[in-house]
């Protein structure tokens, strides 16, 4: 079963779905879905279009450089059948697939720091400009007893 890839949006197309266009010059373009065949047509850049994965990539939103994209490149070279390689084959595969998450969940976590960190010294500058609006029950009570106080004096003084 071979799995192709969306031209536009570069996601899996399975066996018996998607669309093929085939232009003049007979070069193929495979689609996933009508909205990916209508965005070619009218002559989008995938790496404009924000739903894509050719933006994200782009956009440094995933992770694009890494020694495990290597070993999902297609390879035309036949190889003879051989149940032990297509065995340590199999479970390679599942091992690549378990680091490429890993690595995906740590570049993610490394992207959204930077934005938690901005969003704290967001935070902090808030606070400082608004600082007479948080005032601490103890403060509170403080002043209350001050102004209590102090018209307590001023009462004093009159009589």
């Amino acid at each position: 079963m071979r799995l192709e890839k969306c031209f536009f949006c570069s996601s899996t197309i399975y066996p018996g779905h998607g669309i093929q266009f085939v232009r003049n010059d007979s070069k193929t373009f495979k689609f996933c879905r009508s909205k990916c065949h209508k965005a070619f047509k009218k002559k989008r850049n995938p790496r404009k279009v924000r739903w894509t994965k050719a933006f994200r990539k782009a956009a440094g939103k995933e992770l694009t450089v890494d020694t495990v994209y290597e070993f999902e490149k297609r390879r035309n070279v036949p190889v003879k059948y051989n149940r032990e390689l297509w065995q340590k084959t199999v479970a390679a595969m599942k091992k690549i697939a378990e680091i490429r998450k890993r690595r995906e969940r740590q570049y993610i976590k490394n992207r959204l720091r930077t934005g938690r960190a901005k969003q704290l010294q967001r935070d902090r500058k808030d606070i400082q400009k608004n600082i007479h609006l948080l005032k601490t029950p103890m403060v509170a009570k403080k002043i209350a007893v001050a102004r209590i106080k102090a018209k307590a004096t001023t009462q004093a003084m009159e009589e």
